[in-house]
């Protein structure tokens, strides 16, 4: 997702701008949120006996789902191959992801980075640029719930 992507994405979702600088947190924060949410989908996907993870597998709650329709209401797309590029950075998986998963990879990404702009903004009605402080106060927020 390029920086461009990120800045109009967090100004349209939440009246925030953000920088370069933002830019490598963000993506290292959603890369890891996926992960977290692709590891409970194989924990649901192993308890029902499968060897692949299907959409039936990911624990969406009600905010992310809201969050997802939100993304696809501002009509951008993301790329499934940048997506899967930074998940194999990090620990691999157990199962297979299923076709259906890859292919909301970037619905899902998008969705929580309408949510962290909310976040930010909900925490902050005046923010307009976040800072450090910002981030690591969110980032522990997402820590504690998801």
């Amino acid at each position: 997702m390029g920086v461009k992507q990120f800045e109009l994405l967090f100004r349209r979702a939440a009246s925030l701008d953000i920088d370069k600088s933002d830019i490598k947190r963000l993506d290292d924060f959603i890369g890891r949120k996926l992960h977290d949410l692709l590891i409970m989908a194989q924990r649901i996907a192993k308890m029902n006996g499968r060897d692949v993870m299907t959409e039936a597998d990911l624990p969406l709650t009600r905010g992310l789902q809201e969050n997802i329709h939100a993304f696809r209401e501002m009509d951008e797309e993301l790329s499934v191959s940048e997506i899967l590029t930074h998940l194999t950075k990090l620990p691999p998986l157990d199962l297979a992801l299923g076709a259906d998963v890859e292919k909301k990879l970037p619905e899902l990404a998008g969705g929580m980075v309408v949510s962290l702009a909310k976040v930010f903004k909900a925490i902050d009605p005046k923010l307009k640029n976040p800072q450090t402080e910002d981030w690591e106060r969110v980032e522990e927020i997402y820590r504690i719930l998801l």
